[in-house]
């Protein structure tokens, strides 16, 4: 039986059209939906990515602030844009995009973002209100996941899952939402320390691989008819490709030929992580307008 393919792009496109609804509704009370984008730096990666967020906002119905700051912009200098942006009535949400140059600190910016504006929900307030389960926005990749569970019914409540990776933005949000009562998983963190990686990928019902290293899971660590979830989006050399590279994630492709069910790269969350960072601008909206 051939695995079933979940679809991200397919449902993001349902999401963001709900979101577009929104934003109309919100419009006609005279408030138009903001998101600020602050990019510093020439990151290839991080524009293509700022602009299909920037995209998808047009699309939405809704504005994007878009502030590009050189390389060589102080810490002070970027604090003092994420100040004016906090105290602008006409933004509802921030979006410092990671990574930052190396002379400045990530955690110092991300808690200067104002919570009520972090839809990334980078914040210390943020992450804490999650972890206690207290009302508030959720990390949008961890939640695009959820989402595709929950749209193909797969089922969690019981279900061995293993996560590779411990980053504060997938890997360890992911493992609280999962171990929450609606969806009491039983979870596992892999990471760089794990030793013999395979012998807990293979007892996973459900495997989530979040390490960021290009084909790390081969078909051979997967159990048959398992949920794969590949989060990766790595750019690898290809002198075949017009642009000298291609996407691909953190799973063999042909570990879809064991899989129940998997999530293709790309196409798969990537698409779903841009239309939960909409929501969470929606949903800012809609509090600052409470």
């Amino acid at each position: 039986m051939a695995a079933v393919i979940l679809d991200g792009k397919k449902l993001s496109i349902k999401i963001r059209e709900n979101v577009k609804i929104k934003a109309a509704a919100l419009k006609e009370k005279g408030i138009t939906p903001c998101l600020a984008v602050v990019l510093v730096g020439e990151y290839p990666a991080s524009l293509s990515y700022v602009k299909s967020k920037e995209k998808a906002l047009a699309e939405a119905g809704m504005e994007s602030l878009d502030i590009r700051l050189p390389q060589e912009t102080s810490e002070a200098e970027l604090l003092s844009v994420i100040a004016d942006l906090n105290g602008n009535d006409k933004v509802h949400g921030i979006l410092v995009q990671s990574p930052v140059p190396k002379h400045i600190n990530e955690e110092t910016v991300n808690s200067a973002v104002a919570p009520e504006k972090d839809v990334d929900c980078f914040h210390p307030l943020s992450a804490g209100k999650m972890f206690l389960e207290r009302p508030g926005f959720l990390p949008c990749t961890p939640h695009g996941i959820l989402m595709l569970l929950n749209e193909y019914n797969i089922e969690t409540s019981g279900s061995n899952i293993i996560i590779i990776g411990r980053s504060n933005i997938v890997g360890k949000p992911l493992a609280n939402l999962l171990i929450r009562r609606n969806y009491n998983a039983t979870v596992t963190i892999c990471h760089t320390g794990t030793k013999n990686l395979a012998e807990h990928t293979l007892k996973a019902d459900i495997l989530i691989a979040a390490a960021g290293k290009p084909g790390i899971i081969k078909p051979d660590m997967i159990k048959e008819g398992a949920v794969v979830i590949d989060v990766g989006i790595n750019r690898v050399p290809d002198p075949s490709s017009p642009k000298g590279y291609r996407i691909c994630g953190d799973v063999d492709p042909a570990a879809a030929e064991r899989a129940g069910c998997f999530t293709p790269v790309p196409g798969g969350v990537g698409p779903m992580t841009i239309a939960m960072l909409l929501s969470n601008v929606i949903e800012a909206a809609q509090l600052r307008q409470k």
